[in-house]
């Protein structure tokens, strides 16, 4: 048994899509329209053939409570890791992303959390 596919609740497929590939420097891998919204996936530019992060369209209620209720209490939906941290942070923050937590230090990894302008508060690690 192995990880696929991943899936981040987005409001916004299109807005989503340009955001993670413009600005977290994700791939666009699949793109197949499905009436009303499309089958939409990105991979990591190192790992071309790794797990794929499936945009998924927020259109049913549960889901909109449960990515509302995870953004209000500070919870990221996901952990992407990265090389450093604080290059990350830089690299982002200078791009206007909003972070709601700055690079911290927890036990043995680095975290940063930021705003992905679709709902979701996204975190991003370094194992030290």
């Amino acid at each position: 048994m192995r990880i696929s596919l991943l899936s981040v609740l987005v409001d916004d497929q299109d807005k989503a899509l340009n955001f993670y590939t413009t600005i977290l420097g994700f791939i666009k891998k699949t793109e197949i329209p499905m009436g009303e919204h499309k089958w939409l996936t990105l991979v990591s530019k190192d790992v071309l053939d790794g797990v794929e992060l499936v945009l998924e369209p927020i259109a049913f209620e549960p889901a909109k409570i449960y990515q509302k209720a995870l953004f209000e209490a500070g919870i990221p939906l996901v952990a992407f890791q990265v090389n450093d941290v604080d290059a990350e942070y830089s690299r982002l923050a200078s791009l206007d992303v909003v972070f709601s937590l700055q690079p911290t230090q927890m036990g043995t990894a680095k975290i940063a959390v930021f705003n992905d302008t679709c709902g979701n508060r996204i975190q991003i690690f370094q194992v030290l």
